[in-house]
């Protein structure tokens, strides 16, 4: 993970094909979805009475149990206790958000921010550079791949039980402001100091993009935030120019983000002004339509969006509009399932909260939103009941019932009960994997490896082309023999079989991480794909994807 949530979670477990062959590790990611831009409230008449006594009767309570209770309590830590219960009671998105929460829960939409420049991954207690970000000033003093940051300021970060927050908190900083760093490196007998000046970082939503082949392209979008769509348009003109005919957009594990970045980038592939999204809430207030009204970059060759259930809210604004209006093939398995709009309170003690104000619907008329019956800790299992229940392996027949059929602008079938449906359903592979492998990501044996074989091999590496590196490296017997002694120094026991199963992908995954390491997600991602059977199957859908443009035309 790195200063903006992005670094090794994001660019190699989170939002990779690489997580989509893990174990379930069950973690929803119940990220902010669209943040419009209302930012007063006047509240409702229809039941003035209702609520006065209401607010009446727990203002009461409140002051006895602060005047007569037995014991000393900390009022506004319960008071906003009691507030996170109630609005449990209305939806699963409606949030109250205390003050000092507010500047995380708005940092993942920021289109930058201001500290070292650094992706890094927090394990064995300890933070590890993966990477400095190009440009940034740990880059420009020399700070390495694999570094290990054990001192900030002279305070020890190291053993402590650092989080991703307390990483932040300790290396972003105003701009212009210095930080001093205790790095240990491989090969240095002696703790390295650096003094940093902090700067403004650009972050990224657009993870990759690249030709697959002389005609097809790729763009995976990791989220909306406040740079997407002018990041997607240089992406698209970029493959433009190396001969695109037909793309395939990657949507898997986006959160969502802001809508209006969503809904310009379907319009960049959805002709004349058919519509996109709307939105249904309480009498006509906040209701809204919207409709294509520009001349697209890519109104008509063959596309394909990638989704899975880790794609919410803006993801599904997206794939449902491209799915209802014929324009798109979605391929994958149904997405999470947020389809309600939040609008942003703000408090007068510098909390917030965001209170759900409408519904979204794909233009046949679906909602995204998957139901809830008012128990959160049960709405958050969701995704393990569609593994037990065997949703990634198979699709769920009880969500093709007829009253859940909707068509599509040229008469498709397509289905709600919350999420999208794809057309063409990818279980998920499993194949390679075992519990051997399990381990070995869970003590970040992959990643040590590689980071270690970046640094013995960095010169020779680097003067080499990645067209030549991926056809030409390999991962051998040798690399696999260090990987285990690795491993057996980490307490995991080897077990031949399973190793054997996943010997495969855990060629691929080193190769993978090494070509980050060299070429960053440019290199990455091409090679993750080659054991991405969701990508792989999105490949052989093109002759779908063609007739679907044609008959949309």
């Amino acid at each position: 993970m790195d200063e903006m949530e992005k670094g090794e979670e994001r660019g190699s477990i989170r939002n990779s094909p690489f997580q989509i062959k893990l174990p379930i590790f069950i973690a929803l990611a119940l990220v902010a979805g669209v943040l419009i831009g209302a930012t007063t409230f006047s509240p409702s008449a229809n039941n003035p009475q209702d609520t006065a006594r209401s607010y009446l009767k727990y203002r009461e309570i409140l002051s006895y149990i602060d005047r007569d209770y037995v014991d000393t309590v900390n009022i506004e830590e319960l008071s906003d206790y009691a507030i996170t219960k109630m609005l449990e009671k209305l939806d699963p998105h409606t949030a109250y958000i205390p003050a000092d929460e507010l500047a995380m829960a708005r940092s993942q939409l920021e289109g930058d921010f201001e500290g070292i420049g650094v992706e890094f991954n927090i394990f064995q207690d300890t933070i590890y550079v993966i990477t400095p970000l190009s440009g940034g000033p740990s880059e420009a003093a020399g700070i390495q791949a694999g570094d290990k940051i054990v001192k900030v300021d002279g305070r020890n970060v190291a053993g402590i039980g650092i989080t991703n927050e307390g990483v932040f908190k300790h290396l972003r900083g105003k701009k212009g402001s210095e930080v001093n760093l205790e790095i240990l490196r491989k090969g240095s007998s002696k703790p390295l100091n650096f003094t940093l000046e902090r700067s403004k970082i650009p972050t990224t939503s657009v993870d990759v993009s690249y030709m697959v082949d002389n005609k097809t392209g790729y763009i995976k979008v990791s989220r909306f935030s406040s740079d997407t769509f002018e990041e997607f348009k240089q992406a698209l003109t970029k493959l433009k120019k190396k001969g695109l005919q037909q793309l395939i957009l990657d949507l898997r594990g986006n959160p969502g983000g802001y809508m209006d970045h969503a809904t310009r980038m379907a319009d960049e592939f959805i002709s004349g002004d058919k519509m996109i999204v709307y939105t249904d809430g309480k009498g006509d207030k906040y209701d809204s339509r919207t409709n294509a009204r520009t001349k697209g970059d890519f109104e008509n060759g063959p596309l394909i969006v990638l989704i899975d259930e880790g794609s919410a809210s803006a993801s599904e604004i997206l794939a449902g509009a491209l799915q209802d209006n014929d324009r798109a093939l979605i391929v994958g398995r149904r997405s999470f399932g947020k389809g309600l709009v939040q609008m942003p309170i703000p408090l007068d003690d510098g909390s917030e909260l965001r209170l759900t104000i409408s519904r979204y619907y794909t233009p046949s008329g679906r909602s995204i939103q998957k139901p809830y019956h008012g128990d959160p800790e049960e709405y958050e299992k969701d995704m393990l009941h569609r593994y037990e229940n065997g949703e990634y392996f198979h699709p769920d027949s009880s969500l093709f019932a007829d009253s859940l059929k909707y068509k599509t602008l040229h008469g498709r079938a397509v289905y709600g009960g919350g999420g999208i449906m794809p057309d063409v359903f990818v279980p998920r592979d499993t194949t390679e994997l075992s519990p051997y492998l399990s381990q070995l990501y869970n003590k970040n044996v992959l990643r040590e490896y590689t980071l270690g074989y970046y640094r013995d091999h960095r010169k020779e590496l680097e003067k080499m082309p990645f067209d030549k590196f991926n056809q030409n490296f390999k991962v051998t017997d040798a690399m696999l023999e260090q990987v285990l002694k690795i491993a057996e120094k980490e307490d995991v026991k080897y077990d031949g079989a399973q190793f054997n199963r996943s010997k495969n992908l855990i060629r691929n995954n080193l190769k993978a991480f090494i070509a980050r390491s060299v070429y960053g997600n440019a290199g990455f991602f091409p090679v993750l794909h080659e054991s991405d059977e969701e990508f792989q199957q999105a490949l052989k859908q093109f002759g779908r994807a063609q007739h679907l443009a044609k008959s949309g035309a």
